[in-house]
């Protein structure tokens, strides 16, 4: 492995996922300039001064223009990824960017076609895949140990704080449903362990009695069919009450092929915290009281990982620094491509589109008619 000049490293976001993979980049020996960017002064000089960044500015583009740049994590809100992106790429930086590639599906196919024509090395941050766990599976189908995957069943719950932060920092919340946003996490997940399979269909169904006053469903159920004739029902409800003691989610996942099975139970229900001191959520919005304190909590389940001696220790320690060796020494990884980000983004919206309409929908969808009727 032919090793790099030191990275020069933009991040564009200083919120919660900023700060842990700014934290990190200030540990690792191969970054040798780190510059920050948040539209909120406070939060990026407090980040700044935390990891004594060599710069921080409220604006992306006179960052990313910067000539000590040479690679760029997009970590802002959910739906303000696209702008700074498409800078990024046209920089010809190396990107990791949160998922999803954008809220938008049209955006997304611009970022993708941008990455593509650019010959850019863009990574998507779906933390889940450098999990110890999965990537056993993964190993264990890669080499064929249950035959062909006939069928697939995911289920994932989630505490309803996590749409409530998501939804509340913005009105623009069409596109903020819980699979784009969540479930897109568990989809991801098993698109990588069924790798090779195509899926040509989609019928769901949603719900939205607990989040529809905050603008999003509750659930969304639905049942891919793909071209081998394999079946995959892909479930989750991210409106589980705030008591709930999983921190952020737990997910199960039962993969069946022709010579045997993987059952998954990733809850976090082996290890369980009973206290008379209340747990916080892993995801609270600011300013928003829930109205009941958590005094039971499923440890181990914040999908980054947990806190020890001030450092985060878990999936996206291993992911983040799994990035910054891919981009120092050009090791392989298993980060999503920027073209896993994009198909993902457009079956969650197929799944959405399905549920609004009561009928299956053929994929790939086209992201003009997902928009139009999603919007």
């Amino acid at each position: 492995m032919a090793q790099e000049e030191k990275i020069g490293l933009a991040i564009i976001g200083c919120g919660t996922i900023g700060r842990i993979r700014a934290e990190l980049a200030r540990a690792y020996p191969g970054i040798g300039w780190i510059g920050l960017c948040d539209i909120k002064t406070d939060v990026g000089e407090r980040l700044t001064k935390d990891i004594q960044a060599d710069y921080f500015t409220t604006d992306f583009n006179e960052l990313l223009d910067r000539p000590e740049v040479s690679a760029a994590i997009i970590a802002t809100d959910e739906n303000f990824h696209f702008e700074p992106t498409m800078k990024a790429v046209s920089r010809g930086l190396k990107l990791f960017i949160e998922k999803p590639l954008a809220t938008d599906a049209r955006q997304s196919q611009k970022i993708l076609d941008a990455i593509e024509a650019n010959k850019i090395d863009a990574v998507i941050g779906y933390t889940q895949r450098f999990r110890r766990r999965f990537l056993v599976v993964k190993e264990r189908l890669v080499t064929g140990q249950i035959g062909d995957v006939t069928s697939v069943v995911t289920r994932a719950f989630m505490n309803r704080m996590v749409p409530i932060a998501t939804v509340s920092r913005t009105q623009d919340r069409a596109c903020l449903t819980p699979m784009v946003v969540s479930g897109t996490h568990s989809l991801d997940m098993c698109m990588w362990l069924m790798e090779g399979k195509t899926p040509v269909s989609v019928y769901a169904q949603s719900s939205d009695a607990a989040l529809g006053r905050w603008g999003t469903k509750d659930s969304t159920f639905g049942i891919f069919t793909f071209d081998d004739g394999t079946i995959w029902s892909m479930n989750i409800s991210w409106a589980l009450p705030v008591v709930w003691p999983g921190a952020v989610y737990g997910i199960e996942i039962g993969i069946v092929g022709t010579k045997g099975v993987i059952d998954i139970e990733d809850t976090h229900r082996d290890m369980v915290l009973a206290t008379e001191i209340a747990q916080g959520a892993g995801y609270a919005p600011e300013g928003y009281d829930p109205g009941a304190p958590r005094h039971v909590d499923f440890l181990t389940s914040y999908p980054p990982g947990d806190i020890h001696d001030g450092q985060l220790w878990g999936p996206m320690r291993e992911e983040t620094n799994s990035w910054y060796q891919r981009i120092y020494t050009g090791q392989a990884t298993p980060h999503a491509t920027a073209a896993d980000g994009h198909k993902n983004l457009l079956l969650t919206m197929a799944m959405d589109l399905s549920a609004k309409r009561g009928q299956p929908v053929s994929l790939p969808p086209d992201p003009e008619e997902l928009m139009r009727e999603l919007s």
